[in-house]
């Protein structure tokens, strides 16, 4: 791997761990024992690091959602999917960093609106319209409305005024809105995928 690659992978680990703004670029280096000029070499300073790290999770959330799109047998499935998914990028996330990067990073923290508002609106809305589509999801549901309350509940955890990190996990509430949110969806018809899945989970 390269020194610019490792640095990337570090900062990740340590903001993810830390929060973005306690990280100094100091402890970067210490972390990859390497000096400080080398990371200078590969960044000019902490907010191209922050912006380079933000990237590179944004391309891999939409690899992680289009995996998900295509493993799926039908539109619940790939909710249980997204939500395996969103278990591994939230376990262990300090969550904090939302807020670092809105405070401290507007350009990044632009990227992650933008990613919310753009591809995630889209991926939301393609998988109400594939459940309809089934009959696994209730007709009436409007697509646009639906699609726009997903993607603020998929940021609500990380707001500390509503569940401060004292007394809540990102992880359950993250778990506990996805399954309010699909079971508003679901037919009957639905409702028996859930509970299929559900018991699959349990199972594992």
């Amino acid at each position: 791997m390269k020194i610019c690659e490792r640095i990337k992978k570090c900062a990740e680990e340590l903001f993810r761990i830390y929060g973005i703004r306690s990280v100094t670029m100091d402890e970067i280096a210490a972390k990859l024992g390497v000096s400080k000029k080398t990371i200078y070499q590969c960044f000019s300073d902490k907010g191209e690091l922050v912006d380079e790290v933000t990237k590179e999770i944004l391309e891999n959330n939409k690899k992680m959602a289009a995996h998900s799109r295509e493993e799926a047998g039908n539109a619940v499935e790939e909710m249980f999917l997204t939500k395996r998914a969103i278990h591994s990028f939230l376990l262990d996330l300090n969550p904090s960093v939302l807020f670092d990067l809105e405070r401290g990073y507007p350009a990044s923290f632009k990227r992650v609106q933008d990613f919310k508002d753009d591809f995630m609106y889209k991926v939301i809305a393609e998988n109400i319209r594939w459940g309809k589509q089934e009959g696994l999801y209730r007709e009436e549901i409007d697509e646009d409305v639906y699609a726009k309350l997903r993607m603020e509940m998929v940021y609500l955890p990380f707001n500390e005024k509503l569940f401060p990190r004292s007394g809540y996990s990102i992880l359950n509430v993250q778990n506990i809105s996805l399954e309010f949110f699909i079971h508003s969806l679901v037919t009957s018809k639905g409702k028996k995928l859930i509970e299929n899945y559900s018991s699959k989970e349990k199972d594992n």
